[in-house]
């Protein structure tokens, strides 16, 4: 640990592999962290998990909350994104099995995020799964966050108001409204701009619209199952510190490679502001 530690003051990220997240996770200091992202695995037995049964798997994960729990800033925020576990042709989804663990702990659900994609698995007896949930939750009532940022474009940006004491000023924030709590973004597949050999990727921007809205520049965020580090380019992509740690040698050495490109200026990402559909380009220009 005293080696990421000084890889953090040098490089503003502390990557590393582990045996384990916990392990990575018990020297760290109570509430250091302004925000906790990630997306563990969704015990389907992926390459990089052993598929448990759905009991053990919830036991497993409340550990690792539990010390996410620890970590927290008292005005920080917790994003826990997950899919289905699937058992026979049955989905339980994940969001909903785990939910309890987090109530356990006191923690306030502020948005249960839907993230939308359009592609994905495609299923012949049930409809194909096109979303992931993210449980956004917070230690206390006194928690960061920023609207601002994160704004997107009104429908009607040039809309007024038609009678009454405001008559003719714009009826709509000129900065953009409230993105909701339905996102869309491309899930990243073989011809995503970011992908790297992990088989379940997520987009940097997704992470982004948490990082900018959930914290100050120089805050922590840290990933307990960073993967390729994807959330560790976002943050310091806005000047944050980054914490991430994994039990895949590959993935971790991916997600250092992918710090020191984006240092260099070379790292390829999809920019958080794009629209996936412009109707303006041919047959809407999906991107």
């Amino acid at each position: 640990m005293l080696s990421a530690v000084r890889k953090l003051q040098v490089d503003r990220a502390a990557v590393m592999k582990c045996q384990d997240n916990l392990s990575f996770m018990r020297p760290l200091s109570d509430g250091s962290m302004q925000l906790i992202v990630t997306s563990p695995p969704y015990n389907i037995g992926k390459s990089y998990e052993a598929r448990s049964p759905l009991a053990e798997y919830v036991k497993a994960q409340a550990q690792v909350i539990s010390e996410c729990v620890r970590l927290l800033s008292p005005s920080g925020s917790l994003c826990w994104q997950v899919g289905n576990h699937v058992q026979n042709g049955e989905i339980f989804p994940l969001d909903m099995v785990l939910y309890p663990v987090f109530q356990e702990h006191g923690l306030r659900l502020r948005n249960r995020i839907i993230w939308h994609f359009e592609h994905g698995l495609h299923c012949s007896k049930r409809l194909s799964g096109r979303y992931e949930t993210i449980l956004w939750l917070t230690k206390s009532d006194n928690y960061v966050f920023h609207l601002d940022p994160i704004r997107v474009p009104s429908k009607y940006p040039g809309k007024k108001y038609f009678k009454g004491p405001k008559a003719g000023q714009l009826s709509c924030n000129p900065l953009g409204k409230n993105p909701g709590d339905v996102w869309i973004f491309p899930n990243v597949k073989s011809n995503h701009v970011e992908k790297t050999s992990h088989p379940c990727q997520f987009p940097i921007e997704l992470v982004e619209r948490l990082v900018v809205s959930l914290t100050e520049p120089g805050d922590a965020v840290f990933d307990p199952y960073m993967g390729v580090g994807t959330s560790v380019v976002a943050a310091l992509k806005h000047d944050r510190l980054g914490y991430g740690c994994d039990v895949v040698q590959e993935y971790v050495d991916v997600a250092w490679d992918r710090v020191h490109q984006l240092r260099a200026g070379t790292l390829q990402s999809r920019p958080m502001d794009r629209p996936v559909y412009d109707p303006a380009l041919p047959y809407g220009g999906h991107r």
